[in-house]
């Protein structure tokens, strides 16, 4: 099974940015769906940026400010975060989705805290 670590979460001021990581233990090239949720405090997960076999869709708070992209060659997908805002705050989640045993199965990383704060 591949795992999926997240890196570079931290604590920025309103109007930064920050890159955010996930590396998979294995490959993902034959992965069709991968994506980036976020959980603040006291709410319900929700989904930030998906890839869908190349296809790039946004939750409309984020739209214009964060990029999603993915390097098959090196495992990993990033979130370019610019601008943000206080109400980006949350714990931030990567996850993949793909095919197997006739079902569809999402399997997640453990999360990366981002602080948004002056």
């Amino acid at each position: 099974q591949v795992q999926l670590v997240e890196s570079g979460g931290g604590l920025v001021q309103p109007g930064g940015s920050l890159r955010l990581s996930c590396a998979a233990s294995g490959s993902i090239a034959s992965i069709p769906i991968m994506g980036w949720y976020r959980q603040a405090p006291g709410k319900e997960r929700e989904s930030v940026a998906l890839i869908d076999s190349g296809i790039t869709n946004y939750a409309g708070s984020v739209k214009g400010r964060f990029t999603i992209s993915r390097d098959n060659a090196k495992n990993t997908m990033y979130l370019q975060m610019s601008s943000l805002r206080l109400e980006d705050t949350a714990v931030y989640y990567c996850s993949m989705t793909y095919r197997g045993g006739g079902t569809w199965n999402t399997d997640w990383g453990q999360g990366t805290q981002v602080t948004v704060s002056s």
